[in-house]
C-alpha cells in the first residue's frame, strides 16, 4: 500500500465488495416478487436479530432513530414525563424525547468510559422521571446491571440504545437483553449496516411488540382502521436483504475491528494519551476508537495532512445545542472537557495493521513534536 493512499474513516467499498453478487441477487428477487414492504426479508431479519440479542421480538423500522421514538410511545412516555439520558452521545437519544413531548434530563458521564454512572442518574431523578436511556457508546456497553437495578429500585422503564454497540456483550450476555426495550440502528457506518437508513426495537414484551407493530404502521392493526396516531416507520425488503447477507458475517466483522483496536493499542502505547478501555468481561466491539488527549486538533490537523481521516464524536454535548436551550458551561463538565479532548481514528473490520502503523507515526510524531 503506498504511503499517499488515503485511510477513510470507514471503508465501506471494501465492506460490500465481498457480498456484491449475494446482495444484487437478493435484490433481483425482490424485484421479481415485487414485494418491498413488510415482507419475509424485514421478518427474518427481525427474528435474526432478536435472536443475536435472546429476545423474543424484533420490530424493523425506518431508522435508529424512529427505533428510539417508538420505543418511547410503546412505553406511553409524553408531556410531563422526564427521561434520563446521557449528555454525551449523538443528539438522536435526547431529540427522541423531544418527539413524545416529554423532557430529556442530561446527566454527565464517566470520564474514561464515557457512559453514565449510576450515581449521576440517581442524583437525577425527581418524581417526574419515567425512563432510563442508557447508551452503548462507541461500542462498549454500559454498566447495565447496576442501571437495571436502579431502575427496579425506583419503578422505572429503560430504553436501551444499541445504535453503536450491536454484537457488545456484559459477561457473556447481548446488549439490547437487559432493558425493557432497545433500540437498533442500521445506518451504514454502524458495525451492522444497510446501504440507507434502518433501525429495529426488540423486546421480551409481547404487549410492547404489539404496540410497536402499530406504531411503526401509521397507528394500524387492521388494514384502514387506524386506533392510534402512529407513522410511516417501515424497514423495507431491500434493506433487509443486505443486512440479512452481512448478518452471519457480523461476529468475523467485530473480530476485525477488535483486532484493529489491539493493533492500536500495541501502536500507541506510550504517548500522553488515553486510550479505550473495557472492564473485565465487557465485550468492546469498536463502532468507534476514540482517544482522548490535549493536543486533539494539532494531532486532527497532521492526519488530514497525511490524508488520514478522523472525526469528533462529539464537539458539542447535548445539553449545550441550541435545541435544548443551551444549558451552561459547568452543567455537565466531564463531556464539556472531552468534547475538547476526544479523537476518533479510523475504525473498520478491513483495517490493516500497515494503515495503523501509518496512523500511530503521525501521532506519535506530531505529540513528541
Amino acid at each position: 500500500m503506498s504511503q499517499n493512499t488515503a485511510i477513510p474513516m470507514v471503508d465501506l467499498r471494501a465492506h460490500f465488495q465481498p457480498l456484491r453478487a449475494e446482495i444484487l441477487a437478493g435484490m433481483g428477487k425482490i424485484l421479481d416478487q415485487a414485494s418491498f414492504i413488510l415482507g419475509d426479508q424485514g421478518r427474518a431479519l427481525e427474528a435474526e436479530v432478536s435472536g443475536l440479542c435472546g429476545v423474543a421480538h424484533g420490530v424493523g423500522c425506518a431508522s435508529g432513530t424512529d427505533a428510539l421514538l417508538l420505543a418511547l410511545r410503546a412505553l406511553d412516555i409524553g408531556p410531563g414525563d422526564e427521561v434520563i439520558v446521557p449528555t454525551f452521545t449523538f443528539i438522536a437519544t435526547a431529540e427522541a424525547v423531544l418527539y413524545v413531548g416529554a423532557t430529556p434530563v442530561f446527566v454527565d458521564v464517566d470520564p474514561t468510559s464515557y457512559m453514565m454512572t449510576v450515581e449521576g442518574i440517581a442524583a437525577a431523578l425527581t418524581a417526574r422521571t419515567k425512563v432510563i436511556i442508557p447508551v452503548h457508546l462507541y461500542g462498549l456497553p454500559a454498566d447495565m446491571p447496576a442501571i437495571m437495578a436502579l431502575a427496579h429500585k425506583h419503578d422505572l422503564k429503560v430504553i436501551e440504545d444499541c445504535a453503536q454497540a450491536i454484537g457488545a456483550r456484559i459477561h457473556g450476555q447481548s446488549v439490547g437483553s437487559f432493558g425493557d426495550i432497545s433500540c437498533f440502528s442500521f445506518f451504514p457506518s454502524k458495525n451492522l449496516g444497510g446501504a440507507g437508513d434502518g433501525g429495529m426495537v426488540v423486546t421480551n414484551d409481547a404487549e410492547l411488540e404489539r404496540r410497536l407493530r402499530g406504531l411503526r404502521n401509521h397507528g394500524s392493526w387492521q388494514t384502514y382502521h387506524h386506533d392510534v396516531l402512529g407513522y410511516n416507520s417501515r424497514l423495507d425488503e431491500m434493506q433487509a436483504v443486505i443486512l440479512r447477507a452481512e448478518f452471519p458475517h457480523l461476529p468475523a466483522f467485530n473480530a476485525g475491528r477488535r483486532q484493529a483496536a489491539a493493533w492500536y493499542g500495541a501502536h500507541l502505547a506510550g504517548l500522553d494519551l488515553q486510550l479505550p478501555i473495557a472492564a473485565d468481561g465487557y465485550h468492546h466491539v469498536y463502532h468507534q476508537y476514540t482517544i482522548q488527549l490535549e493536543q486533539r486538533d494539532d494531532v486532527k490537523a497532521a492526519l488530514q495532512a497525511e490524508g488520514i481521516a478522523s472525526a469528533i464524536y462529539y464537539p458539542i454535548p447535548c445539553h449545550r445545542q441550541k435545541m435544548f436551550g443551551e444549558q451552561p458551561q459547568g452543567h455537565c463538565p466531564v463531556a464539556d472537557a472531552l468534547s475538547t479532548r476526544v479523537l476518533a481514528l479510523p475504525m473498520f473490520p478491513e483495517l490493516q495493521e500497515a494503515q495503523i502503523v501509518r496512523v500511530a507515526a503521525v501521532i506519535r510524531r506530531t505529540l513528541n513534536g
